[in-house]
């Protein structure tokens, strides 16, 4: 039985397909708010539930749905991805010369509704300082712009990175290695 990515993001239907890992792609809209004193623990975990439970509503009964967030942590502050140019330019200044946490829940549901797993996973990156104008160009690139914190860690801003502790691919948007040891925990008890 294939697994279904309740996520239209290409990095993650990438990391999956590159791990060996048949999926089929759900998107889902949900909101994807803050709630008031929510840690990012709990709020990456919780979107990934939502998504999952989303998408798993409208998939056959028994399908294993996948629904993962990202969020990046610095200075106290959880950054989603950047409303816009000047939102993205806003949290590079903050990554700059900075060391922040990049945090990924990971949640499976059986379809219609029965959560299998729910897990995250957290990476620290430790940035090298950026002038405004590297910062500047790179928000000009557009790559900025749907990813969480504001940079893709294996695009262009690859150059910014001094150093990651933990899984990289949780920075780039999925612990391939976590999404492989539920996967492997949930076929040997079916």
């Amino acid at each position: 039985m294939a697994l279904i990515l309740a996520s239209n993001s290409p990095r993650r239907q990438e990391l999956l397909k590159k791990a060996g890992i048949d999926c089929t792609v759900q998107p889902v809209q949900i909101n994807e708010a803050r709630l008031q004193g929510e840690s990012a623990e709990d709020y990456v975990r919780r979107l990934a539930c939502e998504k999952a439970l989303a998408a798993a509503r409208s998939a056959p009964s028994g399908s294993l749905v996948l629904g993962a967030d990202t969020a990046v942590v610095v200075a106290g502050q959880i950054l989603g991805k950047p409303d816009n140019a000047e939102d993205a330019a806003r949290m590079l200044r903050l990554l700059a010369g900075a060391t922040h946490r990049v945090l990924t829940g990971v949640c499976f549901v059986r379809a219609p509704e029965k959560v299998e797993a729910l897990r995250h996973e957290v990476s620290t990156v430790i940035f090298n300082p950026l002038t405004e104008e590297e910062i500047q160009a790179y928000v000009a690139s557009g790559e900025s712009l749907d990813k969480a914190g504001a940079y893709a860690i294996q695009g262009l801003a690859s150059k910014f990175v001094k150093r990651v502790e933990g899984c990289f691919f949780n920075v780039v948007g999925l612990p391939v290695s976590v999404v492989y040891e539920i996967l492997n925990s949930l076929s040997a008890s079916s």
